[in-house]
C-alpha cells in the first residue's frame, strides 16, 4: 500500500510539535536554574544575522499549522507577526498547532495532492502542488527550525541531547 500524505506529514509536523515543546520546558528550566530572564534566554541566537530561540519556535508552529492552513487557501504567505514573548506564549502556539494537526484528517490530506498552491513572501513567490509544497519547502522548514531551536539552547549550555531533538519516535507496536 502506498503511503499517503497524512501519513508521510502529519506524524512527522506532530513529531517536531513535540519536541519544541519539550525545548521550551528544558529552555524554561535552564533559565530558573541559571537565573537567566526570560526574555534572555528566549531571545539567544547562534549568531547575531539569525533569529532568536522564541522566533525558531514560531516557526515551527508556523510551518505545521501555517502550512495546513496556507494549502487549504491555496497560498502561504510567511506569518511576519512578533514571535511570543514568553514561554507560556511559545507554548500556547506550539499546543494550538497541535491541536489543529490532530484535527486534520486522512481524507482531507489526500484531497490536497495535485492540487495548486503557491508561496509568497514579499515580492518573491513559487507555485507547488500542495503535496510537493508540504513535503519539499514545508517539511524542511519545520525540521530545520526545530533544529535551530535545539542548536541555540546547546550552545547555551541547555544539557539536550539526540533524544531531546528525536522527541517520540513512531514504534512498532
Amino acid at each position: 500500500m502506498p503511503l499517503s500524505l497524512h501519513a508521510a506529514y502529519i506524524p512527522s509536523a506532530l513529531q517536531m510539535l513535540g519536541t519544541a515543546h519539550h525545548l521550551i520546558d528544558k529552555a524554561e528550566g535552564w533559565a530558573a536554574e541559571k537565573n537567566l530572564s526570560e526574555g534572555e534566554m528566549i531571545g539567544a541566537r547562534i549568531i547575531e544575522d539569525m533569529l532568536p530561540f522564541t522566533y525558531q519556535v514560531k516557526c515551527v508552529a508556523e510551518h505545521t499549522q501555517g502550512s495546513i492552513e496556507g494549502v487549504r487557501t491555496g497560498v502561504y504567505s510567511p506569518d511576519l507577526n512578533p514571535p511570543p514573548a514568553d514561554f507560556a506564549g511559545l507554548r500556547a502556539k506550539i499546543d494550538g498547532a497541535i491541536a489543529f494537526l490532530k484535527g486534520v484528517d486522512e481524507a482531507e490530506m489526500e484531497s490536497f495532492i495535485g492540487q495548486p498552491m503557491r508561496f509568497e513572501f514579499k515580492d518573491r513567490g513559487m507555485d507547488f502542488t500542495a503535496d510537493q509544497f508540504l513535503l519539499s519547502f514545508s517539511q524542511p522548514n519545520f525540521y530545520f527550525h526545530a533544529a535551530t531551536a535545539y542548536d541555540i539552547l546547546r550552545m547555551q549550555g541547555v544539557s539536550v541531547g539526540k533524544m531531546d531533538f528525536m522527541g517520540r519516535v513512531r514504534i512498532k507496536t
